[in-house]
């Protein structure tokens, strides 16, 4: 299956058109970060909260911000959702749009983490900070959604590695408890031959080249990239798990990889949605302005608001 309409439109007229032609290999880290923030910046308004706080999280070797967004609603839940961007772009407030609209659609709360980006800070940072907010969130539960309610972690691409390894590190340190974890085409693995890399036709938003880019600046000793809390896929024991939802695109170098966690945790007897979104490609989801991200939206939310329904029953 080809492009849907709306996305071939939009690398012919964004993508491939002007000044913000070229794929992330191709700029410093610094451009990269630009060309992300124009992207973010097409997709426009967000609803409104009932609250909006800011935070800031010390750690050993420095500091970084999460980002509280309580719906108007009563929050059934609270999401800590880690964005995408190879861990080298993006940001909370890049993120904010779609922080603001999963809160709005699951009533739930969102805590938005602006873990340190690599080249300035590399592997295990991200890591680290992703954890420390996990903690600092499941410790305000109850401040945050004003009641006792499921906590969720949730990512895309990047975000969704780090989401991915949240739930393994909670698990193997008797952390936070987890309800769901929702990985939106998760990176999972550092094998760039994968059929799914290497095939032209996903060659789009995201590259086999620029997947390269993004490890270079965030683990630039490639021996450590096979590291579980790196790449996932290599977590020896997934069992004992919370339930997975997770998106993957027909037209995505992480395609495979995505695909093959699922089943490797369907394996391990965790409870797996897994939906391939056709005619998509790599940040559907964070595009607001296309419609495949309505669908994967769609997906989530659904899962998110049955996990919540069920949660306020057993309380009853």
């Amino acid at each position: 299956m080809t492009l849907d309409v709306a996305t071939k439109t939009f690398v012919d007229e964004v993508l491939n058109s002007g000044d913000s032609g070229g794929s992330f290999e191709d700029r410093t880290p610094e451009e990269a970060r630009t060309f992300r923030a124009q992207l973010a910046a097409l997709n426009g308004p967000a609803p409104r909260m009932a609250r909006v706080e800011d935070h800031t999280i010390e750690q050993a070797d420095g500091s970084f911000q999460v980002r509280v967004l309580v719906p108007i609603e009563p929050a059934g839940g609270v999401i800590v959702y880690y964005h995408g961007g190879g861990w080298v772009v993006g940001s909370i407030d890049e993120s904010e749009t779609l922080g603001r609209k999963l809160a709005e659609r699951t009533s739930c709360a969102v805590v938005l983490v602006d873990y340190r980006l690599a080249p300035e800070h590399p592997y295990p940072a991200a890591v680290d900070d992703s954890y420390a907010a996990l903690e600092w969130t499941a410790e305000r539960l109850e401040d945050i959604a004003g009641s006792e309610v499921p906590l969720f972690v949730a990512g895309d691409s990047a975000g969704g590695n780090l989401s991915a390894v949240m739930a393994i590190r909670a698990r193997d340190r008797n952390g936070p408890e987890i309800a769901m974890q929702v990985l939106i085409y998760p990176v999972t693995d550092a094998n760039f031959d994968r059929p799914s890399y290497t095939d032209p036709e996903n060659q789009l938003l995201l590259t086999r080249d620029s997947m390269i880019w993004f490890f270079d600046h965030y683990i630039p000793d490639a021996s450590r990239r096979s590291e579980p809390e790196a790449s996932p896929l290599y977590t020896e024991d997934l069992s004992g798990l919370p339930p997975a939802v997770v998106l993957t695109a027909e037209h995505d170098p992480l395609r495979d990889e995505g695909e093959e966690y699922a089943q490797r945790l369907t394996d391990a007897g965790v409870d797996v949605e897994l939906q391939r979104h056709k005619g998509q490609m790599h940040a559907f989801f964070a595009l607001l302005m296309l419609p495949g991200s309505e669908r994967g939206m769609q997906q989530v939310v659904k899962a998110i608001r049955r996990h919540v329904v069920r949660f306020a029953h057993e309380r009853r």
